[in-house]
């Protein structure tokens, strides 16, 4: 057993040394042959030794060699061309868009060089109209296949997207891709104030008569009740009533007068390119459908509920297109319930009624452009509706003076007037320290104060008053003489 190990182990020591030795060897070049006399195959050419040329269409590079030139190699002459003048010197030639290589040898069949050509369109004419336009921004133009790539800086999304419209027209639709990087994004607020003012009448006057009259032994029963058709109802069920004879005169007569105002000053901030979104409002239950449960005895009925929302909307994506100007789409939407084209509707399986209200809606949505700080009406609106009717019994109502015992009027007067002010202002941060809160100086009142005097809370004149007093001090009560 020892004798066979130390065999192993002399054996592992030779095959060792072998790979050694055969590490140290110098390696075999390329055209050497091997042991068989076979030659090795060399790459002469490749795309790993060529160097990158961009050119135009039209377009032509010279190029000098380190050596005589000998054989020339063109991939695809349909796409680039190379034309000889010396023997050191060649001339490149794009003639279609595309992408080719080129490869020169000298006399021994050596490579001297080789150039990986791509042909693209002719930029010159977007680069000088970008540096017309905009001179002080850093765009590049390169060229890939047919089509063109926007790069480098801009000052503001306004100058990248008229270096981009431009680059379109020139080079054509689908053709123009944009990866210019915005240097500084600027911040916009937009202060928008609602305000609308809504102003009601309403007036109604009918006469109702009921009773009988003799003639000779004829009896006449009448009975009128004038309805209301312009509002749809009478304002009130209280009457007075006059009895003459057999003759009950009942006057129904009201008046209404109504005010409504809404102001909202919604403010917003959000960065040049984005959109924000403001909502003050709430949401109604209306309902969307029944579902009932047929297999117990009688059925259970659920009502599916869906929520509608209303109240001050604000949607705007502000751009800063230059110092000072501001391009700004805006959507500010004003929604209130309204009691006009509601419906009701039976709830099944009882007699109660379930009365869904109508939502009037006051919607403006433009685009628009307007200096920092400066104030545009996006919307003033002035609308006055009037609608009168008079029902009463035909010819009677015609009568002169008597006419108006057989008649009833019902007037409508609705006047709405909104205005929607729309400010932009370029913004920048600011420190805590210079914001002030709704809350700032309120504190709760001691009990005296809220006992004897009423107070809810105590009122200061600034923030930075002395500390509030933790007890009151003073004369209180009342004096009797």
């Amino acid at each position: 057993m020892q004798k066979r190990a130390l065999g192993n182990a002399l054996k592992g020591a030779s095959i060792a040394a072998l790979i050694a030795a055969a590490s140290l060897m110098p390696p075999a070049p390329l055209n050497a042959a091997d042991s068989r006399g076979t030659p090795v195959i060399q790459v002469a050419a490749s795309e790993a030794t060529s160097r990158f040329v961009p050119l135009g269409i039209g377009k032509s590079v010279a190029i000098d060699l380190p050596a005589d030139i000998k054989d020339v190699l063109v991939a695809d002459p349909k796409i680039a061309n190379a034309v000889i003048r010396s023997s050191r010197r060649v001339y490149i030639i794009g003639v279609a868009v595309g992408q080719t290589n080129l490869f020169f040898f000298d006399a021994e069949g050596k490579q001297i060089a080789g150039f990986d050509v791509a042909v693209t369109r002719d930029l010159n004419g977007i680069r000088g109209a970008l540096r017309a336009l905009l001179p002080n921004a850093d765009i590049r133009v390169e060229g890939l296949g047919d089509g063109v790539i926007l790069t480098g800086q801009a000052a503001n999304p306004g100058e990248a997207q008229q270096a981009f419209d431009l680059a379109q027209r020139l080079a054509g639709d689908n053709k123009v891709t944009n990866a210019i990087s915005v240097r500084s994004r600027d911040q916009v607020m937009l202060k928008v104030t609602v305000a609308e003012v809504q102003r009601d009448i309403i007036k109604q006057l009918g006469i109702d008569l009921s009773g009988s009259a003799n003639f000779g032994s004829a009896v006449i029963n009448y009975a009128t009740s004038n309805p209301f058709s312009a509002v749809g109802q009478s304002l009130t069920t209280a009457s007075n009533s006059v009895q003459m004879r057999n003759i009950t005169t009942t006057l129904r007569a009201m008046e209404r007068a109504g005010v409504i105002r809404t102001l909202a000053e919604p403010n917003l901030t959000a960065i040049s390119g984005e959109t924000a979104t403001f909502v003050a409002g709430g949401e109604f239950p209306i309902p969307a459908g029944l579902s009932c449960d047929t297999t117990k005895s009688p059925p259970v009925c659920q009502a599916q509920i869906d929520f509608k929302k209303f109240g001050v909307s604000l949607v705007f994506t502000p751009v800063v297109l230059s110092e000072g100007r501001i391009s700004l789409k805006v959507l500010t939407e004003v929604s209130d319930l309204s009691s006009e084209n509601a419906i009701t509707l039976q709830v099944p399986g009882s007699n109660q009624s379930l009365t869904i209200p109508s939502i009037r809606t006051r919607r403006a949505d433009t685009v628009v452009e307007i200096p920092s700080g400066g104030s545009l009406a996006m919307a003033g609106m002035i609308q006055e509706q009037t609608k009168q009717q008079i029902n009463g019994t035909p010819g009677l109502m015609q009568v002169p003076i008597l006419g108006a015992l057989f008649r009833s009027r019902d007037y409508i007067n609705h006047q709405t007037e909104l205005m929607v002010l729309v400010t932009p202002y370029v913004v920048r941060a600011v420190a805590q320290k210079e914001l002030s809160r709704p809350d700032d100086g309120y504190a709760d009142p001691i009990d005296p104060q809220t006992v004897l005097l009423g107070r809810l809370n105590q009122v200061y004149g600034g923030t930075k008053q002395a500390e509030v007093k933790k007890s009151y001090r003073g004369n209180y009560g009342f004096v009797l003489d």
